[in-house]
């Protein structure tokens, strides 16, 4: 027997979906009122104006019957960045940052956190609760380009420190951030949205190295998995869909117990079905499973296939809400960003 979806005991599927276009269409509207996922990603396609990606986001949440669903962006600043001038600000990469800790550490741990505070402001702005970022990956010399300058640095401990700046100024603006790639995607050697990449580094090394980011913020409110595989813990599965990797490593060693929500499963590093892989990664550990392409016949696949949020999930999911609305503190905006502007000028020059 089917739960009404204005009861209570209803929870959405454990799936979190994009959308094709500037607007929904009357099949969205149809298969995400009966569907219910759990929430909506956006991303360039769908982002052409402020007014406009409000009221789609408005359009979303009254077909899924929550005020308070997640809507989610990959906002981290640089070449990763879905809203874009004129009508966003173009805010700097992570390397920015990064380069000017080593001489400026104090400056550099400011501007982070307003410019993460600048982020914030745009996002509640337009109804997005929800930001994928930061990239807590340490950029190895080795590693595929595709983290690079996303990254806060080569090294744990500047990484660590420029990523909880990050994460306490989009806080502090009552935005979730979102800690990723766990346990770690700085040593992978291809672009998970390509090829599966295989990390072929000793347990030991990786604990001293790309997972102290992860452990150090084990208490943010959501976190992402990596599509990479770590052949010292499992050698034949990606970390999304690897119990032991999420199971051990994020959930056990590095004490996660945050909404943890997979990679895009669109990503070619993963094998079999959409539907296979959500469940896969459902299994392994994941709370929810992230699909992104906006395909309508695949959401619909993927929505019958998945299972409602768990009770657990729907926990860490309430509680990552819970710090989202006790945790906005006011700012002048313009000062922020003046003073970023100009630090930005400082360290150019």
């Amino acid at each position: 027997m089917s739960v009404p979806i204005d009861s209570p005991t209803r929870r959405p599927a454990a799936l979190i979906v994009g959308c094709e276009g500037t607007r929904l269409g009357d099949a969205e509207r149809r298969l995400f009122r009966e569907g219910d996922p759990l929430g909506l990603i956006l991303f360039q396609r769908n982002c052409a104006s402020p007014d406009q990606v409000r009221a789609l986001v408005d359009d979303f949440r009254d077909c899924v019957g929550r005020a308070d669903t997640p809507v989610m962006v990959d906002q981290e600043g640089g070449r990763v960045a879905r809203l874009k001038p004129p009508h966003w600000r173009k805010a700097p990469a992570a390397g920015v940052f990064a380069t000017a800790f080593h001489r400026d550490p104090e400056g550099a741990r400011k501007a982070v956190r307003g410019n993460a505070r600048l982020i914030a402001a745009e996002l509640r702005a337009i109804g997005i609760t929800v930001d994928c970022a930061p990239v807590l990956d340490v950029r190895h010399p080795d590693g595929h380009g595709v983290i690079g300058d996303r990254a806060f640095g080569d090294d744990a401990e500047t990484v660590t420190v420029l990523a909880r700046e990050m994460c306490a100024g989009l806080l502090d603006g009552g935005v979730l951030p979102v800690v990723k790639h766990a346990p770690g995607h700085g040593r992978a050697n291809a672009d998970s949205h390509e090829s599966c990449p295989v990390v072929e580094t000793d347990a030991e090394t990786l604990r001293r190295t790309d997972f102290v980011p992860f452990r150090a913020l084990a208490d943010m409110p959501w976190g992402m998995t990596a599509h990479v595989v770590y052949a010292a813990f499992d050698a034949a599965r990606p970390g999304t869909v690897s119990p032991t990797v999420i199971g051990r490593v994020i959930r056990g060693e590095i004490g996660f117990d945050g909404l943890l929500v997979s990679d895009d499963l669109s990503m070619k590093a993963l094998g079999g079905s959409l539907e296979e892989r959500a469940l896969a990664a459902l299994a392994a550990g994941c709370d929810v499973a992230l699909h992104c392409s906006g395909r309508l016949s695949e959401m619909e696949d993927l929505l019958a296939a998945c299972p409602p949020l768990t009770a657990e999930a729907e926990t860490r999911l309430q509680r990552g809400e819970a710090m989202r609305g006790r945790s906005a503190v006011p700012v002048d905006l313009a000062e922020t960003a003046a003073s970023l502007e100009a630090w930005l000028r400082d360290v150019r020059a």
